[in-house]
């Protein structure tokens, strides 16, 4: 019977600090609860593949008893290795399930030639895994965005959108019947590319539709990385004004009253209490 290598110090250090990012995400974002039913969503690609296995190993000891299912889409993309997900899933001992609906089909017929078919490729893909959650008790659904893809996001909706919008680490969805999670909200993908690469996961290739990436998010992910050469930590700092929103300083009347702002005293304070605030402060 051979022996599993031991993973080296440098992959033990990475694990560790993945799963302490992924756990400080699931915990300032409540991901999840007592009792949950989790639908990890595994393509094949590093980031699913990154935060299944990082669910799983929090899942040990975490401080909460919660169930994992993971739960594969195939597509029916031509060429995609059927076999993998199931052979990888079965020796890790993990529950899951495979959806078999021919998105592509659809796509391809609809989707006019040389156009990138992956805005009515997710749509479809997300409604097939809401179904099946619905269908088997599901109460959190965890997809495998990273900080950089939210961040990306940001500037898409920015530039191309003319919405000061990102990605939510949790959100209800549109009817209201499902919580998805991004445990993975913190990490950076440079480091989930370490990680897959120590892994030695077996990826499937995200290309065998043979569509094109969005000309616009590599526009925005070329943006990204030059900055991020030249002022390392950019994208951290970045991310991190995403966690510190200030409305009264922004201009949407929706989400703050400047409409109501009145010269005079704070609402709820005396003349004294003023008076006291104001010696407090440095001059």
């Amino acid at each position: 019977m051979s022996v599993a290598p031991k993973p080296s110090r440098t992959l033990t250090r990475l694990a560790a600090k993945l799963r302490g990012a992924a756990g400080k995400a699931i915990a300032d974002y409540r991901m999840i609860e007592e009792g949950d039913r989790v639908m990890v969503c595994v393509s094949g690609g590093k980031d699913s593949y990154t935060l299944l296995d990082l669910l799983l190993s929090l899942q040990r000891s975490a401080p909460v008893t919660f169930t994992l299912l993971a739960v594969n889409l195939d597509q029916k993309q031509p060429g995609f290795p059927a076999q993998v997900l199931p052979r990888y899933l079965g020796s890790l001992g993990v529950p899951f399930h495979v959806i078999e609906q021919d998105t592509y089909s659809v796509v391809k017929r609809v989707i006019p030639e040389g156009r990138t078919l992956c805005g009515l490729c997710s749509r479809l893909r997300r409604g097939a895994l809401y179904r099946f959650a619905a269908e088997h008790g599901v109460t959190k659904i965890a997809l495998g965005h990273h900080r950089d893809d939210i961040i990306q996001t940001l500037f898409l909706n920015l530039f191309f959108g003319g919405r000061l919008k990102a990605m939510a680490p949790k959100l209800l969805s549109d009817d209201q019947r499902h919580v998805v999670i991004r445990p993975l909200a913190y990490v950076p993908e440079s480091d989930i590319a370490r990680y897959a690469r120590g892994r030695a996961f077996p990826l499937i290739p995200c290309t065998l539709c043979g569509s094109q990436e969005n000309l616009q998010r590599a526009a925005v992910r070329r943006m990204l990385a030059d900055w991020e050469r030249e002022f390392p930590g950019r994208s951290e700092s970045i991310f991190s004004a995403l966690r510190h929103v200030e409305p009264a300083h922004l201009a949407d009347p929706r989400h703050f009253d400047f409409a109501g702002l009145r010269a005079g005293r704070l609402a709820g304070m005396s003349e004294a209490d003023e008076d006291a605030l104001e010696r407090a402060l440095p001059a």
